[in-house]
C-alpha cells in the first residue's frame, strides 16, 4: 500500500489550489485534508482489485474542485503506471473551471476530464466506469450518483452522501413513516430517525442492484458528521439481491 500522510495532502490542496488564490491553509482545508487523504486509501484499496493492466477509469462524482480525482491521479494511478483516466464531473462552472487549472498545474501523465454538467445526466458520465467515488455528495446529489452507478454498471462505489433534506424522495417518506410511527417532532429526534430510514434505503437499493455494500465511518465525527462511506462492489449475487429487494419493499411497511 501506498502510504498516504495528510501533510502531504495539505501541501498539494495548497500548491494547487489555496496558494494559487494568494491566500494560506483555512482549519477547514485541514479538516478536508483529512477527508480527501481517508478517501485515497479507500480509491487505493479498491484500484487493487482490478489486474494492472487493464484501464482503469476512476469518476469523481460531485467533485467540487476535484480533489479526490486529481489527488487520485498524481499520488495513486500514477505511482502505480497503470493504464487510467479521471473524469471529475461537476455542475458548478465555476467550480469545474477550478479544476482543470488545478489539472494543467498538476502535471500528471495521467489523463484527466472535467467535465461540467450534473450527476443526475447519464450524457455526461462515461461507459461503465471502474469506480465511482464521491466525497460529500449533497441531497439529491448522492442519490443520483447512485443511480448512475447502477445505470452505467460501474464496478465499485465509493461513496460520502452529506446534508439531507426534503427533496430527497426517500427522505419525505420516511418524514410520512416518522408521522406513522409516532416519532415525535423535536428536530434532533425526528432528524435522527429520518437520516437512518434514508441510509437504510440507499443501502437496500445498492444491494437490490446486485452491489454488495458495507457502510463504515471513513473518518472521526469530529472531522465533519457526514463521516458515513458507502462502500460498494457490483458482485450480483442473486439471493443477496432478492433479499435485498424484500428489505427494500419492507422499509416502507410493504409486503411483496
Amino acid at each position: 500500500m501506498t502510504e498516504i500522510i495528510v501533510s502531504e495532502i495539505e501541501r498539494w490542496l495548497d500548491r494547487l489550489y489555496v496558494a494559487a488564490e494568494g491566500a494560506g491553509l483555512r482549519d477547514e482545508d485541514r479538516r478536508k485534508a483529512i477527508e480527501v487523504t481517508a478517501m485515497l486509501v479507500e480509491i487505493e484499496r479498491a484500484v487493487r482489485r482490478f489486474r494492472s493492466r487493464s484501464h482503469l477509469t476512476l469518476v469523481d462524482a460531485a467533485a467540487g474542485k476535484s480533489y479526490v480525482g486529481l489527488l487520485a491521479a498524481k499520488l495513486l494511478l500514477e505511482p502505480m503506471s497503470r493504464p487510467a483516466s479521471v473524469v471529475a464531473i461537476e455542475r458548478e462552472p465555476r467550480r469545474a473551471a477550478l479544476s482543470r487549472q488545478a489539472a494543467e498545474r498538476l502535471q500528471t501523465a495521467i489523463s484527466i476530464e472535467c467535465r461540467t454538467g450534473s450527476v443526475a445526466d447519464p450524457d455526461i458520465w462515461p461507459e461503465r466506469p471502474s469506480i465511482v467515488a464521491a466525497l460529500h455528495a449533497c441531497g439529491q446529489a448522492a442519490d443520483a450518483i447512485i443511480e448512475r452507478t447502477i445505470s452505467s454498471q460501474a464496478r465499485m462505489l465509493l461513496l460520502v452522501p452529506c446534508c439531507t433534506n426534503s427533496s430527497i424522495p426517500s427522505a419525505a417518506m420516511a418524514d410520512e413513516q416518522a408521522d406513522h410511527q409516532g416519532i415525535p417532532r423535536h428536530a434532533p429526534v425526528r432528524r435522527r430517525f429520518i437520516q437512518a430510514l434514508v441510509d437504510t434505503e440507499r443501502t437496500w437499493r445498492l444491494e437490490a442492484a446486485g452491489y454488495e455494500t458495507e457502510v463504515v465511518e471513513f473518518v472521526a465525527a469530529t472531522v465533519t458528521p457526514h463521516n458515513l462511506l458507502w462502500r460498494s462492489r457490483l458482485v450480483k449475487e442473486p439471493v443477496r439481491m432478492a433479499a435485498a429487494r424484500r428489505a427494500l419493499e419492507n422499509i416502507w411497511g410493504v409486503r411483496s
